[in-house]
């Protein structure tokens, strides 16, 4: 696979591990980089993300990934904002509701999450859904074009689109997303999408990259682990990087954050991948919805 990497060095706040920790930068189509290895904040409330994101931060991860179904964005703004490093040293991601699909009102939805969050611009915002019963995507994607034309964001993307939304909006606009976000884990491997993004020069970012943790008691995982003294959750994010996927594991806990960052002393065998990757039950390990038929406006 063509990927570009750069090596980013930051501080290691985390005791327990050696040295800093150094995380992949993944040139995107449009020139930018984006971090490999990132941190979620779904489903964590506002009172308790404006506490763990700052750990996250301190503990080595510079990508933050929110949105706004996810009810969180201002206290991830407040997190930013209390944060031990710069603004610029962050890549902060959110993604737009689906009731706000159109041209129109996808700008005025990135203006919303600006707001909401605090900051002069993002890094990267991304359609959420496609919702395709609706036929909006394409204006909301005419939308974040205009947007990134006009400097609110430096990359644009999309989450849970289908090869048929992709090549619409690309024989429709010319443009590319930068990033399609999609479940992926070691039961649902997602490669025929895979080859498809490879085609169009899209990065694919993994969101439920531990499968909501239905893949971590899987035997083949917690042997691998065994042999490298590492977590379930270890071996799998180690798997989404070497399969050259941007990965975003979630946790609220410390000790898992700094653990699910501590992946970068060891690597799988091809043995121990190709063993992964029999492990895939694409369609059935689909844990989230299907973008084929989620149309709910939230």
């Amino acid at each position: 696979m063509n990927l570009e990497f750069e090596r980013r060095t930051v501080p290691d706040a985390n005791a327990a591990l050696s040295g800093p920790v150094s995380i992949p930068l993944v040139h995107l189509n449009d020139g930018n980089t984006i971090p490999q290895l990132g941190f979620g904040v779904w489903q964590v409330p506002n009172d308790e993300v404006v506490k763990v994101v700052p750990t996250a931060i301190e503990a080595g991860y510079r990508l933050i990934d929110t949105a706004q179904g996810y009810d969180n964005e201002e206290g991830v703004g407040r997190a930013i904002r209390e944060a031990s490093v710069d603004r610029g040293e962050l890549f902060i991601t959110s993604k737009l509701r689906t009731k706000l699909l159109g041209e129109k009102e996808a700008v005025e939805g990135l203006k919303g999450s600006l707001k909401a969050l605090g900051l002069d611009y993002l890094d990267m915002f991304l359609i959420h859904w496609p919702a395709p019963a609706h036929d909006r995507y394409v204006a909301a994607w005419q939308g974040l074009i205009r947007a990134q034309e006009e400097g609110l964001v430096k990359s644009i993307g999309v989450s849970n689109f289908l090869p048929e939304h992709l090549e619409r909006i690309i024989w429709e606009t010319g443009v590319k997303p930068a990033v399609n976000q999609i479940e992926t884990h070691p039961e649902f491997q997602q490669r025929e999408i895979r080859d498809i993004l490879m085609r169009h020069d899209i990065r694919q970012e993994s969101y439920s990259p531990l499968g909501s943790g239905a893949v971590l008691d899987n035997e083949v995982i917690g042997r691998i682990a065994a042999a490298h003294g590492k977590s379930p959750a270890q071996v799998i994010i180690r798997w989404h990087l070497q399969e050259w996927l941007i990965v975003i594991p979630k946790s609220v806990h410390e000790h898992r954050i700094r653990e699910n960052l501590d992946v970068f002393d060891f690597e799988l065998s091809d043995e121990e991948m190709a063993a992964i990757a029999r492990l895939d039950r694409t369609p059935e390990g689909r844990t989230g919805s299907d973008p084929a038929t989620f149309n709910d406006l939230w």
